[in-house]
C-alpha cells in the first residue's frame, strides 16, 4: 500500500530544511517531538546531550505490544548531518528530493527519520498489530555514534532493531561492518632557524613525512583499509618545526588483522621518528567495535521478508563504514543496517527519490508485521 507524497515527503522536506550538524540538533529534535505528539506517542528524551556535548538527548519512544508472541523490534534514526555549507532549500523536482541551496540534503539520515515516524503514524491511526516497536532518534552519529553510545540500552525490549543508513539501493542489507581505531600521534623534534643554523634543528614534519610514506594506504585487502587524513605541524617556513601531528584510521573485518595493522602503523611512526632523530607519542583509540551477520541469522530473515514482500530484490553486502547499528551489536542487541535509496550522501549532490521516500515506508510496516510472525 503506497503512501502519499504530502505526508512522508513533507515531513522530509520539513526536517531537511533544518540545519542540524552534530551537537546542534536541538531545532531538528524538537520538530521530531512534535511530530511525534500529533501521532498521540509520549517521547522521553534523556540526558545524554549534556555529557557528550549536544543540544539534545536521545529521544526514545515505546509502542507496546498488541499481539501475543512475535519479536518486538525497535528503530533507530540519527538526527545530525554533516555540517552544511550552504543554504538549506529542500524541494522536488522531477520526482526527486534535493537541496537547491548548494549544499548537503541531509538524506543521512533524515529521510529515515522521516520514514520511521510515517511508519508510527499509520501503525496508530489504523490499528497495525504488532509485537511492539520502540522508536530511537539519536544526535552526534557522525562524529562517532555518541548518541548511540550513551543511551541506556536496557531500555529496549526490543530483542533486535533496524538503522537505515546504506546509500545504496533498497534491497540492500548490510550483513557486516569493520571494526574502526583512529589514530593520534604528536612527533617532537627540534626548532632552529631554518637558514641560519638549520643543522641545529630536528624537523618534526620531516619525521611524519617519512612515516607516511612507508605507511601502507588505501584499501589492503578486501576487508581492510587504513588512511592518514590530517597532518599539520611547523610555527613559521623560516622555522625547523618543532612538532607535528598526524591523524589516521585503520578499520578492517577481521579483528586479527585490524590488531596487526595497528601495530604496524605504530611501528612505522616509531622508526620514522627515531631515524629523524625525534621521538612521537601515539594514541590509539576505538571509534566502534564490527559485527558480521549470517544470512540465517533473525534480523537477516526477518529484513530479507519484508523486502521481498515489498517487491524489492534482496542483496547482503558488507560495508566499510559505521552506524549506530555497530553500537548495539557491539552490546549483544542484534541490528542490521539497511540500504533505503540515498545517493552522494554528504556532498552537495546528494539526493532521494520520492518512490524511494515513500518505499521504505512501506518497508517499515513491513518489518513490523514480519517480526510479528517471527
Amino acid at each position: 500500500m503506497a503512501v502519499s507524497t504530502s505526508d512522508v515527503v513533507a515531513l522530509l522536506l520539513d526536517l531537511a530544511a533544518i540545519p542540524s550538524p552534530p551537537g546542534e540538533e536541538r531545532a531538528c529534535a524538537d520538530r521530531v517531538l512534535d511530530e511525534l505528539r500529533r501521532i498521540g506517542l509520549e517521547a522521553d528524551e534523556d540526558g545524554a546531550g549534556s555529557a557528550i556535548g549536544s543540544t539534545m538527548g536521545n529521544i526514545y519512544v515505546r509502542l507496546p505490544g498488541r499481539v501475543e508472541g512475535g519479536t518486538p523490534i525497535f528503530f533507530c534514526a540519527h538526527l545530525d548531518t554533516v555540517p552544511p555549507l550552504g543554504a538549506l532549500e529542500p524541494v522536488v523536482e522531477d520526482g526527486v528530493v534535493r537541496n537547491a541551496g548548494g549544499t548537503i540534503l541531509g538524506a543521512d539520515n533524515k529521510a529515515a527519520v522521516a520514514a520511521m515516524l510515517e511508519a508510527a503514524r499509520r501503525i496508530v491511526d489504523e490499528d497495525i498489530p504488532h509485537a511492539g516497536v520502540e522508536l530511537l532518534f539519536t544526535p552526534m552519529e557522525e562524529v562517532g555514534l555518541h548518541g548511540a553510545k550513551a543511551f541506556d540500552q536496557s531500555r529496549f525490549e526490543a530483542q533486535l532493531g533496524f538503522v537505515y543508513d546504506q546509500a545504496a539501493p533498497i534491497g540492500e542489507v548490510i550483513v557486516g561492518a569493520p571494526t574502526h581505531r583512529n589514530i593520534f600521534a604528536t612527533f617532537h623534534g627540534q626548532s632552529a632557524h631554518a637558514g641560519m643554523v638549520p643543522e641545529e634543528g630536528r624537523s618534526a614534519i620531516l619525521a611524519a613525512a617519512r612515516a607516511v610514506a612507508d605507511l601502507r594506504l588505501g584499501r589492503l585487502d578486501d576487508e581492510t583499509t587504513a588512511n592518514v587524513g590530517i597532518i599539520a605541524g611547523g610555527t613559521s617556513r623560516n622555522v625547523v618545526p618543532e612538532l607535528c601531528r598526524l591523524e589516521a584510521e585503520a578499520r578492517s573485518h577481521d579483528e586479527a588483522k585490524l590488531a596487526d595493522l595497528v601495530q604496524e602503523i605504530l611501528d612505522t611512526l616509531s622508526y620514522a621518528a627515531s631515524v629523524s632523530d625525534c621521538t612521537v607519542e601515539a594514541e590509539v583509540r576505538e571509534v566502534y567495535r564490527g559485527y558480521s551477520f549470517g544470512a540465517d541469522d533473525l534480523p537477516v530473515r526477518i529484513a530479507r521478508t519484508a523486502l521481498e514482500r515489498c517487491g524489492h530484490t534482496v542483496t547482503l553486502a558488507r560495508t566499510g563504514g559505521g552506524a549506530d547499528a555497530n553500537v548495539f551489536n557491539a552490546a549483544g542487541l542484534p541490528c542490521v543496517n539497511l540500504a533505503n535509496g540515498m545517493t552522494a550522501i554528504h556532498t552537495p549532490d546528494e539526493h532521494i527519490t520520492v518512490a524511494d521516500v515513500e518505499a521504505m515506508v512501506d518497508v517499515t510496516l513491513a518489518l513490523v508485521d514480519a517480526a510479528r510472525s517471527a
